[in-house]
């Protein structure tokens, strides 16, 4: 469905030298549920970036079910079956959280349906449904709209920075049976960008990243124990420095 190829990404740095952030990255990405883990710093959110099209590699491709996408906007890779969650919701002023999950959706819905939505991420609907996006609305309660509209969408690949970070009032468990659901309506992917063991765990995939590039990747029985010292075989690992 998905494939990176050789791609990298870097910045300008002092006197006229660049700083790499990312480096050959090379993943193919098919399965149900994906985790991209690895130290702060090490390039996690700005491959999820690249991948939504928020930002443009400095090498590389990107293929989407067959296409190349690597110069297509982030508009038209939504409209290809890609959806994108923020670590930090962006606040829309004017806008309820009704007029959000509709926009999501593609279609004018009912309240119901919005309500339904909202319920999923758990969140009391009738409190929230006519809310405005503004500064009323705390960081985790914006985490949450943004899940219920990703699951709206119900695009192919949905792509979550760090979905765990503000929810602390609210289960893990809660927030793995939307991933589930969302991928029972899609039957697309799920790319999720954390440090959580709980997430990782859900994975069938778990890819570490340090230093720009790809440490090691395989399933979690074969990359976790990495995480926690413990050298597993069977997963591939690429010698990185630091």
């Amino acid at each position: 469905m998905l494939e990176l190829q050789h791609i990298s990404f870097s910045v300008p740095a002092e006197a006229g030298a660049k700083t790499e952030i990312l480096d050959d990255i090379n993943l193919k990405i098919s399965e149900r549920f994906v985790a991209i883990t690895g130290p702060n710093g090490s390039g996690k959110s700005t491959l999820a970036k690249i991948i939504a099209g928020i930002i443009k590699p400095t090498a590389g491709r990107i293929i989407f079910d067959g296409e190349d996408i690597t110069d297509l906007s982030i508009t038209e890779r939504a409209r290809r079956g890609i959806s994108f969650a923020f670590q930090q919701p962006v606040r829309f002023k004017g806008l309820t959280v009704k007029d959000l999950i509709s926009l999501a959706a593609g279609e004018k819905i009912s309240v119901a349906t919005a309500c339904s939505y909202l319920s999923e991420v758990g969140l009391c609907a009738k409190e929230y449904v006519n809310r405005e996006i503004n500064a009323s609305l705390s960081g985790g309660e914006l985490k949450r709209i943004e899940i219920a509209e990703i699951l709206a969408r119900g695009t192919k690949l949905s792509v979550f920075d760090e979905p765990e970070a503000g929810i602390d009032l609210w289960s893990f468990n809660n927030l793995i049976k939307v991933f589930e659901k969302m991928h029972e309506k899609t039957q697309g992917s799920i790319l999720i960008i954390s440090h959580q063991e709980r997430i990782l765990n859900i994975a069938d995939k778990v890819i570490m990243v340090a230093d720009g590039k790809i440490a090691a990747e395989g399933s979690k029985q074969e990359v976790l124990p990495m995480l926690f010292g413990t050298i597993s075989g069977g997963c591939r690992v690429t010698e990185v420095n630091g």
